[in-house]
């Protein structure tokens, strides 16, 4: 069945809306400003913690770094906070990891008050993975329609070598053994698709690729990316910023004509 751009945009929104900031964040703990910082530092170092609050007046003022701290008072070691560090419990994942690119960590606020604390390493969690493994399949679906709209008699076939070509045919004999009826096109990898769209001069336009060698690097990455996040015990190795281009392209691409010149 066609991938039409509605249905894609409806998955769109599950997986830019479905997860946001509270889901990878951690408690936030705080500080009186008046308590020794010898004390802070001891609790901070035995739980691992890099930044801690600071409490004034019973609300939180800012924040203390575990190696500023000295002799003194927890409040002499007083950051305040920064309107860029800032993310509301609310903030879906997109924006936050696009933070997380400039910023080692985020403080998240609820009802005005910053209760919880987010860091690159809150990356790795599952929220994550399952987030960008979503946007890796809505990438090939998008992928998939532009050579639905531009092949609809099955002209893409040309640009695929025969081996290519013999192993999703084999796929798609295998698949009908079980009962699985899928189209041919179903049956090819990422990277057989990103050919047919690099290679077709039209397409090429329309997904925004600046080089065809370019396109095919980014295919790549995107391969390799989902592989990691098939395994939970990898740890995600990409480049972040890969990931906030992916981001930004799923933010903006469905339901209107497809492009990934973010990733280019």
């Amino acid at each position: 069945m066609p991938i039409t751009r509605a249905s894609q945009a409806r998955l769109n929104r599950v997986f830019t809306e479905g997860f946001s900031v509270k889901d990878i964040a951690e408690p936030f703990a705080s500080f009186d400003d008046t308590a020794p910082a010898p004390h802070v530092w001891a609790a901070m170092n035995e739980r691992g913690w890099e930044v801690v609050g600071v409490r004034k007046g019973g609300f939180v003022a800012g924040y203390a770094k575990r190696h500023e701290l000295g002799n003194g008072k927890c409040g002499d070691s007083l950051h305040a906070f920064d309107s860029a560090e800032l993310v509301h419990d609310a903030a879906h994942l997109p924006e936050v990891a696009a933070k997380l690119v400039e910023l080692p960590r985020l403080f998240v606020t609820s009802f005005g008050q910053p209760s919880g604390i987010v860091a690159r390493a809150d990356l790795q969690k599952p929220p994550v993975r399952m987030w960008l493994f979503g946007v890796i399949v809505l990438i090939e679906m998008g992928l998939t329609r532009l050579i639905q709209e531009r092949f609809p008699d099955g002209g893409w076939q040309q640009y695929l070598f025969e081996g290519r070509l013999a192993k999703a045919e084999s796929l798609k004999e295998e698949r009908k053994r079980k009962h699985q009826e899928l189209d041919l096109l179903d049956c090819l990898s990422l990277s057989d698709k990103g050919r047919v769209v690099l290679w077709n001069e039209d397409l090429q336009t329309k997904v925004g690729f600046p080089t065809r060698t370019r396109g095919e690097e980014t295919l790549k990455e995107l391969e390799s990316l989902r592989y990691t996040l098939a395994y939970p015990q990898d740890k995600i190795v990409c480049e972040w910023d890969v990931v906030v281009k992916l981001a930004a392209y799923l933010d903006g691409a469905f339901g209107k004509e497809v492009t990934v010149h973010t990733l280019g």
